[in-house]
């Protein structure tokens, strides 16, 4: 997950400075809005897998 979220983070980065660069600043802010959710989704949906784990192996 951690490599995941660095990828996205990349990503997010290279589109950002190129989008600023071409004088589009509004969608470059978008671009690291959209990055941002996608990492806490994937960080939530790991969370969400942790405690369903917990639970199963303590029967709860």
């Amino acid at each position: 997950m951690i490599f995941k979220i660095a990828a996205i983070g990349i990503i997010v980065s290279v589109l950002n400075q190129v989008l600023i660069r071409s004088g589009r600043e509004e969608q470059a802010t978008m671009t690291t809005l959209a990055g941002l959710i996608v990492v806490l989704m994937m960080i939530i949906s790991g969370i969400s897998t942790l405690f369903s784990t917990i639970k199963s192996v303590f029967g709860l």
